[in-house]
Parts: structure tokens; C-alpha cells; sequence
């Protein structure tokens, strides 16, 4: 195997021996202590938490901004979709087994390439509108750019190698840098997220107040 397949691999293993430290760490602080009196279904609650609350409706302000949610949602499902690509790649390189691309339609590479694409624009949406707005500015710090740009990029070169079926240099150096930034920086909410929404599922769950019961009359 050539060099930078080497580095992607090695970039990938220090990414997942990070994040399974993280892993170990969040399952070794176990559930939340609430000395409250339990009124209400905790796992309804989670499973509503990870659901129904992420709905744009269900936030204080999404709904106001849904072109913006859609494209973060996009954005997201394409970053998922350009690893498991990357994925299936690294392992034909690492068995040297040829991926049969007679078996797999031209039509199943173009929608690939079309997702990764749509993704990586939404994407580069994203960056500028983060640039442009003055709030966004103020919220934003050095993280939150180049954790964008770099999942921007990742896409538009994963998109690329998808249209030509050829991953080269800048597609394994493009991903190795990926994780070795997914870690360190914003993008290891990958793994956060869940234990955030498990979290926040359980407070109010705990309470009664997840899931929303409906108003009567």
C-alpha cells in the first residue's frame, strides 16, 4: 500500500483509540444522580429526546431557520455517508481485494457522488453564512471554522474521487487530517451527542416532562 493510505489508517486508529478513551470515561460516570422524586418514564423520555425533540418544531428557534436546519441535517448525513465510503476503500486497499465496479451500477456511483455533492455545498453554506452574519460571528470561534471547512472539503474531494473512481493523495491525506481533527476538535460531538440527548432525555423524563403529553380540553 502506498504512503498516504499508511497515514489515513494511522490517522483513523489515533481517532478511534481518542474516542474510545472518551467512550470509557462517559460510561465510567454512569447515569445521573437525581435525588428528586421520579414522576415520569426515562426511557419514553431518551427515545423522545433523540427523536421527536430533534424535530425543527420541538426547538426554540430551528423552525424560524429551516432552510438553514435542512442543511446542517444534509451536511451531517453526507459527512456519515463520505466515512463509509472511506471506509470501504481503506479495507479493499488493506485486503487487496478489487472492488467489482462492473456489479456496482454507474447509478449507484453518481448517487453517491450526488449526496456527498449536495452535502458539500450545504456544507460551503454553511462556512459563508457563518462568516457573513454578525450573530453567527459572535457565536462562533476558531473550532467551529475549521471543523466546517474541513468536513467542506473532505466532501467536495470525496465527491470528486466518487465521479472519477479514483482515490489518490489528496483523498487520504484529506481524510487523515479529518481524524486526526475529530478528536481534538467540535467534530467529536459524534460521540457527545448521544450521551448529551441520553442526558437531557433522563432529566426530564425523571420529571414527567418528556415526552409531551397532549393538551385536553
Amino acid at each position: 500500500m502506498s504512503w498516504y493510505i499508511w497515514t489515513s489508517l494511522a490517522a483513523l486508529l489515533f481517532c478511534v483509540v481518542l474516542l474510545g478513551k472518551y467512550f470509557v470515561r462517559l460510561l465510567k460516570k454512569g447515569p445521573p444522580k437525581d435525588l428528586s422524586q421520579k414522576s415520569g418514564n426515562i426511557a419514553q423520555a431518551v427515545c423522545y429526546s433523540c427523536i421527536g425533540a430533534m424535530s425543527p418544531m420541538q426547538k426554540e428557534s430551528a423552525y424560524l431557520h429551516l432552510p438553514t436546519y435542512s442543511a446542517g441535517i444534509i451536511f451531517h448525513i453526507g459527512n456519515f455517508l463520505a466515512i463509509l465510503v472511506y471506509v470501504i476503500i481503506a479495507l479493499s486497499a488493506i485486503f487487496s481485494f478489487r472492488i467489482p465496479i462492473e456489479s456496482v451500477t454507474n447509478l449507484v456511483i453518481i448517487i453517491l457522488a450526488a449526496i456527498t455533492f449536495v452535502a458539500s455545498v450545504c456544507g460551503l453554506s454553511l462556512f459563508i453564512k457563518r462568516i457573513v452574519k454578525k450573530e453567527l460571528r459572535e457565536l462562533s470561534c476558531t473550532d467551529d471554522y475549521i471543523s466546517n471547512l474541513l468536513c467542506t472539503v473532505m466532501l467536495f474531494v470525496t465527491t470528486y474521487s466518487l465521479w472519477m473512481f479514483q482515490f489518490g493523495a489528496v483523498y487520504y491525506i484529506t481524510m487523515a487530517l479529518l481524524f486526526v481533527w475529530m478528536p481534538i476538535g467540535k467534530i467529536k460531538h459524534v460521540l457527545y451527542f448521544f450521551f448529551a440527548r441520553y442526558h437531557l432525555g433522563f432529566f426530564y423524563g425523571w420529571r414527567g416532562t418528556w415526552p409531551p403529553k397532549k393538551a385536553t380540553v
